[in-house]
């Protein structure tokens, strides 16, 4: 079975990536690889209602998943990248912020990693606006 990774995290960027990759996972007959990733304990706290949520939203999917909350001093994109080379994932899916005009000249520092280093094809998604 074929692999989707996502890139998670619990703000609207990383809900659109989630419902993005159940979508492509579904298209794909994939199973989905949720991952989390924080350089320390303190960054990690209070994320374990977020993971929660997100394992009841691919529970109800119906789709085959894993997730990977992970605590080590690494960036999210090394983690991210490391992971999909591992899984020999067919996709990744990460989610993107809106910025400002002038934020605009510069993608976030993870994003750029994953779209420049990644082996498999990236889809990039931005949250939806009210």
């Amino acid at each position: 079975m074929t692999t989707v990774v996502v890139g998670y995290v619990p703000k609207p960027e990383g809900e659109a990536a989630l419902d993005a990759a159940i979508g492509e996972a579904r298209l794909r007959g994939a199973r989905i690889l949720v991952v989390t990733s924080h350089h320390d304990d303190i960054e990690a706290q209070g994320w374990e209602d977020a993971i929660a949520k997100a394992k009841l939203r691919l529970d109800e999917s119906g789709i085959s998943y894993d997730v990977r909350h992970l605590v080590r001093n690494f960036e999210p994109a090394a983690d991210l990248i490391s992971i999909a080379d591992a899984a020999k994932a067919e996709l990744i899916v990460i989610g993107l912020r809106k910025r400002s005009p002038v934020g605009k000249l510069i993608l976030g520092a993870n994003a750029q990693q994953v779209l420049l280093d990644a082996t498999c094809p990236v889809l990039t998604v931005k949250a939806a606006t009210a």
